[in-house]
């Protein structure tokens, strides 16, 4: 048997009051003369010796009784076999500190509360033990084996994290921070286990696995979970539409909650929104950009005692026109159908070559090239456009009616499409229905039954292809396309079956073709994200940006004094900045190349952490059943010591409740033996 609390046991010196006062009788007698005392002593002699017995019976009982309450205090416990390692041990403890930890219960700060029960579990070990320690960052030290004294620096350090990891990805770490120690370790999580964090989890029955619940008060959160903008292109002097998703995690209705967004760092017009309890609403916030270039914004909404997803940051630029290319046949009649759309527009810088003369810096400079009523494509040209379509660009290609179809499928074969095989001269309508939405979203309020579409005289039959991804666009009313597209990576490329003139089709006169080459052009090179997530190793495309020269780019922020040079990862296709977890904080950024800002970046902290929905024992227990996980053990980290809480794993028992008991009885019995024994 051992003892949680063994210095209680010096209490037991108590035991020398009762003794006391029992040898040490300081009641006189008052003598009284009879004149025959012979049967007076008899009666005497034997009154005394019940009497003495009797104060022997309530000494024992008051001495067990205080003996027993001495023990319950010191909270005796019978250690199982379970945690009788023999030899050295090793013990890997993983420390929840994600922004969750900030949540409170009565100890405190969950995280306060995890760093207690992480000290309890150190001082269990011995000299001679492997301590090791994990927490979400990811610390290089937590491949280091770390003495009892290095392990409570290391913990009292510990601070709260915008790093999240699920339990898989730190049970992988500590296996592989172990090795071929992880058989027999004992593996230790500290955790508020929330329950969108152990998805995917299977511990391994090679090591002791003991999951430490915090006890969790319940969630109470408001916060901005994400935004997005209406249009994927943004420009100077019309009205954006941001839509911003708010969650209520609580039993209480928001009815005027108030959202403030700030561009530039100068408050726009503030918001109400309504939100039911334990759901999520949509509001909508619209503003317009006076000034093109980068535009740094954020949202903010008020809420306590969560704060850390209280503010949602992003960045965007805002452009001056949309640069498209347009690379035709010389002396081609169908080009002036694109230049009187493209060049007459405001929203557009419209570029023109003919296939005789073709600039390929002007590439890189475009957001949509088109291609028009080519008799054949080059091989040259086709390299460089599988190129740019790598890169994020956008094709279109109008064939020639007379177009040499070996070097069209050529083309067609770099991106696995179907190949043209015929020409078809009978005449067709196009289909109304099913138009896409995406495409065609604000060009009708409703898609008229049997609105007029254009005519088509003649065009390519199309071999289809499964691999090609193909999504149709526009169809003729046979079934065959007319106008697909195709996603390639990151670019885009639109194949049209029939040439643009009017002795083709009748589209390049219709009122759907200028909506159609309009959308095609705002989607040519969507936006980049709003934001990225600090704390993950982010890919941040950087392939139109000028990279020449021996400089790096930088990521910087003024307000946060941080600086840093990510790595860049090129590839024939495109280049991307890998962050690497960095920065670690939330804010606005920019993306300076030779002390030149040339992009705005945005980083928030992950959302995963704003659902404060945890697991109760009794939940995580069903789970362990169901799941079927072996060698696996709940600790309840509110009860006790965690020395004891060790002590019951596995068969380990507790005995101060049962000292309490006896010290009941043994109190009864005293009370008994004066009251009925005479």
């Amino acid at each position: 048997m051992s003892f949680l609390y063994p210095s209680f046991l010096f209490a037991l010196g108590s035991l020398s009051i009762p003794i006391i006062v029992h040898l040490f009788n300081f009641r006189r007698y008052k003598k009284v003369y009879f004149t025959n005392v012979r049967f007076l002593k008899e009666v005497q002699q034997e009154s005394k010796s019940k009497s003495t017995l009797k104060r022997l019976l309530i000494l024992a009982s008051r001495l067990l009784a205080l003996t027993c309450l001495v023990l319950a205090f010191a909270q005796p416990y019978i250690p199982s076999n379970h945690n009788i390692k023999k030899g050295v041990r090793t013990i890997i403890i993983y420390i929840d500190n994600s922004f969750s930890m900030q949540a409170a219960n009565k100890n405190g700060s969950l995280l306060d509360d995890a760093k207690r029960k992480a000290r309890e579990l150190v001082q269990t070990a011995s000299s001679s033990d492997k301590i090791q320690l994990i927490s979400n960052d990811f610390y290089a030290t937590s491949h280091t084996v770390l003495s009892k004294e290095q392990a409570l620096d290391a913990i009292d350090k510990l601070s709260v994290s915008p790093s999240v990891k699920n339990l898989q990805e730190i049970y992988n770490r500590a296996k592989s921070n172990t090795d071929k120690d992880f058989k027999d370790a004992e593996f230790f999580l500290i955790s508020d286990f929330q329950k969108n964090n152990v998805t995917d989890f299977k511990p391994d029955s090679l090591a002791e696995t003991n999951f430490v619940l915090l006890e969790n008060a319940p969630a109470q959160n408001i916060f901005i979970d994400t935004c997005f903008v209406g249009s994927p292109y943004f420009q100077a002097g019309i009205n954006q539409k941001l839509h911003v998703k708010i969650k209520n995690l609580s039993d209480k209705e928001i009815e005027n909650g108030s959202l403030k967004l700030y561009l530039n760092n100068k408050q726009v017009t503030p918001i109400s929104f309504k939100v039911n309890p334990n759901a999520a609403a949509d509001a909508l916030v619209s503003f317009t950009c006076k000034d093109t270039g980068v535009q740094q914004g954020k949202l903010i909404v008020e809420d306590f005692p969560v704060t850390f997803d209280d503010t949602l940051y992003f960045s965007f630029r805002v452009n001056n026109k949309i640069p498209c290319l347009n690379i035709h046949k010389k002396d081609d009649k169908s080009d002036v159908y694109l230049q009187s759309l493209f060049s007459n527009d405001s929203l557009f810088s419209y570029y023109n070559q003919n296939d005789q003369s073709i600039d390929f810096s002007y590439f890189n400079k475009s957001n949509l090239i088109v291609v028009n009523g080519l008799q054949t494509i080059s091989s040259g040209l086709s390299h460089e456009l599988k190129k740019y379509i790598s890169a994020g660009g956008s094709v279109l290609v109008f064939p020639s009616d007379n177009a040499d179809n070996d070097s069209y499928n050529s083309f067609f074969n770099l991106f696995n499409l179907p190949i043209f095989i015929g020409i078809d001269t009978a005449t067709y309508r196009l289909e109304s229905k099913n138009l896409p939405k995406d495409l065609y979203e604000g060009v009708f309020e409703k898609t008229p039954e049997n609105m007029d579409m254009p005519t088509v005289y003649e065009h390519y039959i199309a071999k289809s292809n499964t691999r090609s991804g193909e999504e149709v666009i526009l169809k003729l009313i046979n079934g065959q396309p007319f106008l697909s597209l195709y996603k390639k990576g990151k670019g885009r490329l639109y194949v049209c079956t029939s040439a643009l003139d009017e002795e083709s089709s009748s589209f390049a006169k219709h009122a759907l073709f200028i909506p159609t080459l309009i959308k095609i052009a705002i989607l040519s090179r969507p936006s980049p994200p709003l934001y990225y997530f600090s704390g993950k190793n982010e890919a941040i495309d950087v392939s139109n940006v000028n990279t020449s020269g021996e400089t790096p780019l930088h990521i910087y922020s003024t307000e946060n004094k941080i600086d840093f040079i990510p790595e860049m990862k090129v590839t024939e296709d495109s280049k991307s900045l890998l962050t690497h977890g960095n920065p670690a904080y939330a804010n606005n950024y920019f993306l300076q190349h030779n002390k030149i800002n040339v992009e705005g970046l945005a980083f928030n902290y992950n959302r995963k952490e704003s659902d404060l929905v945890c697991f109760t024992k009794n939940e995580f227990s069903e789970m362990i059943k169901k799941m079927d996980w072996k060698r696996t053990h709940i600790i309840e980290a509110s009860i006790g010591n965690m020395q004891v809480s060790l002590a019951e794993i596995g068969g380990g028992v507790r005995l101060w409740k049962l000292f309490v008991l006896l010290t009941l009885l043994f109190l009864g019995i005293e009370i008994i033996l004066i009251k009925f024994l005479k």
